[in-house]
């Protein structure tokens, strides 16, 4: 038997070699186009028109929370009931489920951080075509039209949104399968019935609208009786229904068809952005003559780009944006769901809406998105803005913020599939300090185990994990292990004993534990949707249970979609059982649970006192609560170096900021130009990761001979000089939901020229960057937004005017950054080996005068690892203003405690004048002369050592 295992664990190590080696991009194949998906073809046949439901008004309710109304639908006679809510924060919520469906029908927990705060809604009128409501503002109204259903949502005049306007509301409800014994003696009963029915029918007159509204309460009354299926018997036997096959996989579907649908229509709209993941443009495309984009967690490695596959995470919130109002779609549904866009403008020149506006066309442009999700109850907020803030503010009111990253998390990260052992981990470490090459973390991927057996070490690779740790802790450095959340099947392993013990592995359709092929060979997977079973996988992080942790290190959840190597589209079979529910209801909810588990475990480790970092590459709505993502398995190629930037800014327009992609690529091996290309840029990215697959050379940074060196390690340096906006910025984000690294449109949101620029971003409001990113890049052109705003080449303090292009010619070390007019910047000039030791050192501010010769920034400062800022009240923050030729520096949070050795070092004022004298005036009115020197050529003036403490008030005045 022993003789077999060893032969059958050869034949799947050699199978994985070659899944793995002898790709050269994604096997489209392996993964289901919308007319290979049962539900999403069949959805998609259903074209725009009349639709077929209608509201019944007499049913109509009204509460102080919410309105109901039941839907009928006249083909088959099933009702709905509409549930509409009118939340705080000026949004709306429209749930629609079956009135009573044969069995409960999937709603999705966890995500929402409470239920939405409701406000009052009222009728303002009624009569038999519909109702309106209103939402607060006078001109705010909600439309509910009878005949056929929809809702328009107005202000004023203006149509905002639609709903089901192109008729696309399907409801595929719960029914027995028609060739099922319980099903036939349903019909039996139900036909006998009709015929009594019938015979006292015909002795009575009946009013025909009475008739009506007894049929419809009949149906009703019944769960879902054979009139509604006979309604919808053309439909009973198309392929796909009750049983579905991709290659060689069957899902047995068991409840049969359950998807739902639902149209949204945008007049005015030409830009919609959002529902990652997909490498693809920040700009969604129409979808119209290809495929719908897709929202299906998967295992997608060398993904191929600018297209509308699925990939590792799904995040159902689209945005959209125009000159006038931005506004937010939350589709809250963790199945697999298809998003169709379309446009009436779309595929139209320049020259064609040129021609329109001549011959005064009166087209409006619109823009139309319809979701579809192969199960559970149609569940949206609305988010109505109107201004990219408030829309953020509001998703961040539903799902949470962006975690506060400890600080060290936001420095540079080495990593590689595999560091090979304890002594390759020492000297990769000690060939940063060789040269002088900053870092953070360095990560250990799955061969660090004992035979892929998480949580534990190879015993002969990493024999001693505590000495390895803390030996960079000595260096006040840190490392990541990766947890994935498949299990080795083997009696020997502990981890893998208790969750059969417990009964915590979901479940094969056919009850027993499912089993699939990962990593380790044989792996069982652990149902995280189940409270209990999360609660024991957080203690398993405990410094007692994980031998050989501590506090320094972190975790990184790969492989969580879950992957599935021999499964359908290398995941779980749908059909697989979590509890009560089928794993289609949650499928896009399992990496979100794994994340929430580990982060949970490494708080609890520490009794809830420091901040935990976890990576994960799966994700949902409400991800961003729990830690990082990476945009998974790129490649060494410049279109995937390009298309980083766009995949980044849309994670953060819906609420994960904490975003990287793997500098370097992982796949194949970068050229010296890419690698260095891909520094300058990752080191502008809020997550700044290097990684590389197992089967690539080396690429430590001082691998390519010395001036590729020092050109990166002045990319990593600029970065950690930048760390404390960094940290500022990601504050703000967990406090408001904001993204740190963001399109230009979000901040110049009348500006129709930034809304589809997605080769440069902001990071806050107050640098841009555009990093080069072409092969043998001479120049770049820049967008620099703001007709009325000046902005600063940070390395030069150039001042270029706003809302113009800018010609750049760039060299290897070039990498494009403007710090805007009206800004003042902290850094830390004074690079150390890694953050932690720069903790005490002094700041230089950089303060970036506007046209009016005003700034204005912030200094956050607490201690970088613990949750002491918010429970203890433990920070600083400091506003800093310079206004009539006095820069001033006061307290945002005169309740805070926080202490700080840091101090103010010099001040780098742009664009400014030469004053006669600059003095120092401290809090106690004392007035000191201060150093300076100024650079006429570049209007520089440098303030040299004020001395004062971060955390005090203080201001320096220019004569």
């Amino acid at each position: 038997m022993a003789a077999f295992f060893k032969r059958m664990g050869l034949l799947f190590v050699a199978w994985l070699s070659l899944f793995l080696g002898t790709t050269e991009a994604v096997d489209r194949g392996n993964f289901k186009t919308c007319d290979q998906s049962a539900f999403c073809k069949r959805q998609r046949a259903m074209k725009p028109g009349q639709s077929a439901y209608r509201a019944l008004l007499d049913t109509l309710e009204l509460s102080d929370s919410r309105l109901t109304l039941q839907l009928i639908n006249d083909n088959n006679k099933v009702r709905l009931l509409l549930e509409l809510y009118r939340l705080q924060g000026n949004m709306t919520r429209v749930k629609i489920n079956e009135l009573k469906p044969l069995k409960p029908r999937y709603e999705v927990p966890d995500v929402l951080i409470a239920d939405p705060p409701t406000e009052p809604l009222s009728v303002v009128s009624q009569d038999e075509n519909g109702v309106v409501l209103s939402l607060g503002v006078e001109t705010r109204r909600l439309i509910v039209s009878a005949r056929p259903f929809r809702l328009d949502i107005m202000e004023g005049p203006q149509v905002l949104l639609s709903l089901n306007s192109r008729g696309l509301l399907a409801f595929e409800h719960l029914r027995l399968r028609k060739d099922t014994l319980s099903n036939k003696i349903s019909s039996t009963v139900g036909s006998i019935w009709d015929k009594i029915k019938n015979v006292f029918s015909s002795n009575s007159q009946t009013d025909p609208a009475e008739a009506e509204r007894t049929e419809d309460s009949d149906t009703a009354d019944q769960q879902v009786e054979e009139k509604a299926v006979d309604g919808e018997s053309e439909k009973e036997d198309e392929p796909g229904m009750w049983e579905e096959t991709f290659k060689s996989h069957t899902d047995s579907k068991p409840s049969g068809p359950t998807s739902i649908s639902l149209d949204f229509s945008l007049p005015g709209v030409e830009h919609v952005y959002g529902i990652p993941e997909h490498a693809e443009n920040l700009k969604l495309k129409t979808t119209d003559g290809g495929d719908p984009y897709r929202l299906y967690n998967l295992d997608v490695f060398q993904y191929e780009l600018y297209n509308p596959m699925a990939l590792y995470g799904a995040v159902p919130v689209l945005l959209s944006h125009n000159a006038q109002r931005t506004m937010g779609i939350f589709w809250l549904n963790a199945a697999e769901t298809w998003v169709d866009i379309s446009s009436n403008t779309a595929g139209k020149t320049v020259f064609g809406k040129m021609l329109d506006y001549v011959q005064g066309a009166s087209e409006t442009p619109q823009t139309d998105v319809r979701w579809i999700s192969e199960s559970g109850i149609i569940d949206v907020f609305i988010m109505l803005g109107p201004t990219p803030t408030d829309v953020f503010a509001q998703y961040a009111s539903l799902t949470g913020t962006q975690s506060f990253p400890p600080f060290a998390s936001l420095a540079y990260h080495q990593c590689r599939w595999n560091y090979n052992d304890q002594d390759d981990v020492r000297a990769v470490d000690q060939g940063f300090d060789d040269h002088d090459i900053p870092y953070d973390f360095i990560w250990l991927d799955i061969e660090h185990t004992d035979g892929k057996r998480y949580f534990t070490w190879d015993p002969h690779k990493f024999s001693q994990p505590q000495e390895m740790l803390q030996g960079l802790m000595d260096k006040k450095r840190k490392m990541v292990a990766i947890v994935d959340p498949h299990i080795k099947v083997d009696s020997g392993y502990k981890i893998h004993n208790e969750i059969r013990s417990r009964n915590f592995y979901i479940k094969n359709k056919d009850g027993g534990d499912y089993e699939g092929w990962c990593w380790p060979g044989s792996a069982g997977y652990p149902d995280f949707t189940n409270p209990e079973m999360r609660a024991w996988w957080a203690s398993m992080f405990a410094y007692d249970q994980y031998e050989g942790s501590m506090e320094n290190l972190y975790t990184w959840n790969d492989m969580n979609e879950p992957s599935v190597f021999n499964g359908p589209e290398v995941t779980m079979h749908k059909d697989a059982v979590h509890g009560a529910w089928e794993h289609r209801d949650v499928h896009n909810l399992y990496g979100f649970y794994v994340q929430m588990a580990t982060a949970e475990g490494l708080t609890q480790r520490s009794g809830g006192v420091e901040r935990p970092f976890v990576l994960t590459r799966a994700f949902f709505a409400g991800s961003q609560r729990y830690g990082a993502v990476w945009t998974g398995d790129n490649a060494a190629e410049w279109e995937h170096l390009k298309i980083s930037i766009p995949m980044c800014l849309s994670l953060g327009l819906v609420g994960i900021s904490l975003c990287g992609a793997d500098v370097g690529g992982f796949f194949k091996t970068p050229s010296q130009e890419l690698l260095v290309r891909w520094y300058q840029t990752g080191a502008y990215q809020p997550f700044f990761r290097a990684h590389a697959h197992l089967d690539t050379p080396r690429r430590e940074p001082w691998l390519f001979g010395p001036e590729n060196t020092a050109l990166i390690r002045e990319a990593v340096r600029q970065r950690y000089a930048l760390l404390p906006y960094w940290y500022q910025l990601f504050y703000h984000a967990h406090r408001t939901g904001h993204p740190v690294m963001r399109p230009l449109w979000v901040e110049y949101p009348e500006d129709v020229a930034t809304f589809a620029i997605d080769d440069e971003f902001l990071l806050g409001r107050d640098l841009l960057v555009h990093p080069v990113t072409d092969e043998g890049a001479r120049g770049v052109t820049a967008y620099l937004p703001g007709s009325e705003d000046v902005w600063y080449d940070v390395h030069t303090s150039q001042k270029h005017n706003g809302a113009q292009n800018l010609y750049i010619t760039v060299t290897m070390s070039s990498i494009p950054v403007f710090q805007r007019g009206g800004s003042i910047i902290p850094r830390k000039n004074r690079i150390r080996r890694s953050s932690s030791c720069m903790e005490t050192d002094p700041y230089t501010l950089y303060v970036a005068l506007s046209s009016q010769r005003t700034a204005e920034g912030e200094l956050y400062i607490d201690d970088g690892h613990t949750f002491n800022y918010e429970k203890q009240n433990q920070f600083i923050h400091r506003r800093l203003t310079f206004s009539n030729n006095a820069l001033t520096s006061t307290n945002l949070a005169p309740d805070a405690q926080f202490s700080s050795a840091s101090w103010i070092e010099r001040v780098v004022f742009l664009g400014a004048y030469k004053p006669s004298a600059v003095s120092l005036r401290t809090a106690d009115g004392i007035e000191s002369p201060l150093e300076f020197e100024f650079d006429a050529a570049m209007s520089v003036l440098t303030v040299r050592k004020p001395g004062v403490n971060a955390g005090s008030d203080w201001t320096v005045l220019l004569r």
